[in-house]
Parts: C-alpha cells; structure tokens; sequence
C-alpha cells in the first residue's frame, strides 16, 4: 500500500485542542503548508505559533465560523486556494453544551446542533466537493464515541455527532472510488479544555493519543478509529444490551 501524502494540512476548527494535537504529529512527519480556519483569530494565531514550532514550513489562517453557514464555501475555497492542494483535512468543529437529557434551555441546545451537526455537516460537505474536484485527499472527521452510545446524561450532544458521524459515513462510500477517503475518529472522553471539571469514565484518554493514533490511521489508510482502540469492543457489547439495562449504567 502506498504511503499517503499528509503535507498540505487543512485545519478546520483550528483552535481545537485534539486538532492541534494531530497536526503537530503530522508536522513531526513533515507538513509543508497548513491552514488553520477558525473564529477566535487570536487562538488560531496561538495554534499557528506552536504547529511552526512543531516544525510546519508554512502556516496560514482563514476566518470561518462555523454558523455562517452561507460563508462556508467561500472560506473553505480560500483556504484550499492558499495550500494549492489540500492533502488532509482535519473536521474539529464542535462544542459541548450543558449535561443532560431533556435540556431546560432549549434553544441553548439548538445551537448545539447547530454547531455540531449543520454547521460541522456544512463544512464536511463542502471539504468533500473540493477534494472531490482536487480528486484525491483524506478528510479526518472528529466524531466521538457518544455517536454510536447516546446516553441521557448527554443526549443533545450525542445526537449532534451522531448526525455528523452519519453523514460522514455516507459521504465516504460515495466518495472512496473518487479517491476521497473520509476517516471517522470516534474518541471517548478526552482530556481537554471542553471537558475540564467532568467526572473522568473508564477509558478516558488525552488528546496526544487521538493524535497518534489518528496518524497510524492515516498511514494505514483506515475508515473509523476508536481512541483508545479498547473502546471498539467496549462499544460493541454496550450496543448488544436491551436498553432498559443500558439505561440503567452509571453516566
């Protein structure tokens, strides 16, 4: 099997600390060019700092919001513009919102699937029309493991990534012949930023073990990661459980 280019990175949610992570291995590995895409310019500017640090020949950033819906194609235009081609391009757009089943603050939790499923869902299909058009190139997509294990403890979030982990699924059995691969990274709990002052699950882990575990995903020309790898199994036997047991598993 041939060894995938990953020098032409594209960060979309360039701020985010698992992406940074992973794009720090692949500069480790040699990334030419990058472009991270975000809102806060002054994160993206700290992100860009430490993947030239990590030795990225060139970094650029693109303002993107994952709302703005309607700007989505001329950012992502921008950015793939700016990398000529675009070899990887990481998919870390998403936030976690308030714990618990039916939310009080409901239109807090739209926004949720606001971010994470339309707004995420926008930017994945039109990364996919423009690796489609280039007519190679992998899409990493940062879906989680609540995707295939929505609790009540969570449900909005797990909805959002479960419709996002969908799509990407289908996108790559439509893409995988046009030489376009869109790579599903299911983490569990990570320790980062967003999920300070939670109770830590079995299993958790950090986001340096998503991200080497990501790049031995993208040299092995991988369709779904589950970080830890354990998680794959843990999963499976959950899924088999009537739900009136599974309900009954601690949060």
């Amino acid at each position: 099997m041939s060894a995938e280019r990953t020098d032409r990175v594209l960060v979309i949610g360039g701020s985010s600390e698992i992406a940074a992570a992973i794009s720090g291995e692949l500069a480790r590995e040699g990334i030419s060019d990058a472009v991270l895409a975000g809102r806060d310019a002054k994160a993206l500017e700290a992100s860009a700092a430490e993947l030239r640090a990590a030795g990225a020949a060139r970094v650029e950033t693109v303002a993107l919001d994952a709302l703005d819906v309607p700007g989505h194609r001329a950012a992502l235009e921008r950015a793939f513009g700016l990398l000529g081609q675009v070899d990887v391009a990481i998919l870390a757009v998403g936030v976690l919102g308030d714990r618990g089943g039916l939310p009080e603050d409901i239109p807090a939790a739209v926004e949720v699937l606001r971010v994470n499923t339309v707004g995420a869902g926008s930017l994945l299909m039109e990364a996919a029309r423009l690796m489609r058009t280039q007519g190679r190139g992998t899409i990493v997509v940062l879906s989680s493991v609540a995707a295939e294990l929505p609790r009540a403890s969570n449900a909005v979030y797990c909805a959002s990534k479960a419709g996002l982990d969908a799509l990407a699924r289908a996108l790559d059995d439509e893409l995988c012949s046009e030489g376009v691969r869109v790579m599903l990274v299911r983490p569990g709990f990570v320790r980062t930023r967003m999920t300070a002052g939670l109770p830590e699950p079995p299993l958790a882990t950090s986001a340096a073990v998503v991200a080497r575990a990501t790049r031995r995903g993208l040299r092995r020309h991988a369709r779904t990661l589950w970080a830890p790898s354990g998680l794959r199994w843990v999963a499976a036997a959950l899924r088999m459980l009537p739900r009136s047991l599974f309900r009954r598993l601690p949060a």
